[in-house]
């Protein structure tokens, strides 16, 4: 939009600018020096450290004590908020259910971004209009400003995880075009296929808008999980991701797995697509969903992969026995991948993860800090005179800029904020458009981000 030129948003110039200056200066600084410091000791900073957690603020156990990461922390109703009880001074952490809150890795991180308190009160006294401000950690928690207490579900559980949101896949990771392969000999039958199909669903949260994908089983033959799509590749988005999820629920396991044949698809599959231009053009992967290989299979490398190594391979393999894990471990280093084993359900989420850090390496050697935005979406906690407002997420990737990490490409995170979409509109020079002229916004993947007649339906849980 031109009006960017001309007058850019306060919260555009914030990342723009405060972004790359004062919060990278503040994150690279602070782990610069926690992690060169020789005195350094993790072990005694796990000990005595606390931080506040957003679900355990403000609680008390059955002696009437704060908890553990809990303790008082004060809460005050803003006009600015919707009236919801924030802390100005302070941000508050979020870490997945399925996470411990003190593991060594969240509290390190936890403990050098907390100067990020400082930065995120700074930028809002400088810019009023400037709503939540937080970073996603590539460990896992969530660091949000202004700190507010999260509430989980009836069954004490917090489905969140930072790594899992549009803004935060779009800034860590390239485009990119995925090929999953499920294994669905007979060897998979029980638990690993439940694992499998659950590994399946994780990687697709992975996925955004940005990116293609399709779903292969294979024993004796190839199933294309949606019939209907053989041979091509399908956006990720919300609806093409549902779709799949359903339709894993169809696969069963018998038979022999012929891997060398899916491998072979897999890579023609994605020759084929790239060809045609209308892929993402960038990151290619195979995605190997199984309980082991036979043999390396590096013939088929060879043909389709070899030298260039264009497309990476992520294998997992299901289950304890690791009787072929060296074929897989063989086939990521071959193939600039990463291999993981998942034994149980508890496991798949973290594991599915590790493939992000090896596909972010690119952009963190490049140092690039590309801005993402998001598509509009509505924002239930806010409202305006006209109900809930409709909002984007623009975020930008964080690096670790160590001396000795430089060349290793380490993902900190993503830092992001909100933005009403009325504040975009503030920026549009109107007096340019005409009396009957007027501005919209549309993002890459041709979802509206704002437009005079965009009447966006929300739906209420009564």
């Amino acid at each position: 939009m031109k009006g960017f030129e001309h007058k850019p948003a306060t919260v555009a110039i914030w990342l723009s600018k405060r972004t790359k200056g004062h919060i990278n200066v503040s994150i690279f600084g602070i782990n610069k020096d926690l992690n060169e410091n020789k005195s350094f000791d993790l072990r005694y900073i796990q000990s005595i450290y606390e931080y506040f957690n957003a679900v355990l603020i403000n609680e008390m156990d059955e002696e009437g004590r704060s908890l553990e990461l809990g303790g008082e922390f004060i809460l005050q109703p803003n006009e600015h908020f919707n009236n919801l009880s924030v802390n100005l001074s302070l941000s508050v952490v979020q870490v997945p259910t399925n996470m411990y809150n003190k593991d060594s890795a969240i509290v390190n991180g936890v403990y050098w971004s907390e100067a990020l308190n400082k930065v995120f009160v700074d930028n809002f006294k400088r810019d009023p209009s400037l709503i939540w401000q937080y970073f996603g950690s590539a460990k896992g928690f969530f660091r949000q400003y202004p700190g507010i207490k999260w509430t989980p579900d009836e069954h004490g559980v917090l489905e969140f995880d930072c790594r899992n949101r549009k803004w935060y896949i779009q800034a860590a990771t390239s485009p990119k075009d995925v090929v999953i392969l499920v294994d669905v000999s007979g060897s998979m039958k029980g638990l690993r296929l439940t694992i499998a199909r659950q590994t399946v669903s994780s990687i697709l949260d992975t996925l955004g808008d940005d990116d293609f994908f399709n779903i292969i089983a294979y024993n004796e033959e190839l199933h294309y999980v949606e019939p209907c799509l053989n041979g091509t590749l399908v956006q990720a988005d919300v609806t093409n991701k549902d779709h799949f999820r359903d339709r894993l629920d169809k696969l069963f396991a018998k038979g022999i797995g012929m891997l060398d044949m899916a491998l072979t698809e897999a890579f023609e599959l994605l020759s084929n697509f790239n060809e045609t231009g209308r892929g993402s053009v960038c990151s290619q992967a195979i995605m190997l969903v199984t309980d082991g290989a036979v043999e390396t299979y590096d013939a088929v490398f060879a043909q389709y992969n070899w030298p260039d190594r264009k497309v990476r391979v992520f294998p997992y393999l299901i289950g304890r026995e690791s009787a072929f894990a060296d074929n897989l471990k063989w086939m990521a280093c071959a193939n600039k991948g990463y291999f993981t084993q998942i034994s149980t359900l508890a496991d798949v989420q973290e594991n599915v993860m590790e493939y992000l850090h090896v596909l972010s390496r690119p952009k963190v050697i490049d140092r690039e800090h590309d801005m993402v935005w998001t598509e509009a979406y509505v924002d239930n906690t806010l409202e305006d005179a006209q109900g809930p407002v409709l909002m984007t997420t623009v975020a930008m990737p964080v690096f670790s800029t160590k001396n000795e990490t430089r060349n290793k490409g380490i993902l900190l995170g993503v830092v992001g904020t909100d933005v009403p979409v009325s504040e975009i509109l503030k920026a549009i020079p109107k007096y340019k458009l005409g009396i009957h002229g007027y501005a919209f916004a549309i993002t890459n993947n041709g979802y509206i981000l704002t437009h005079p007649d965009l009447q966006p339906l929300v739906m209420y849980r009564l």
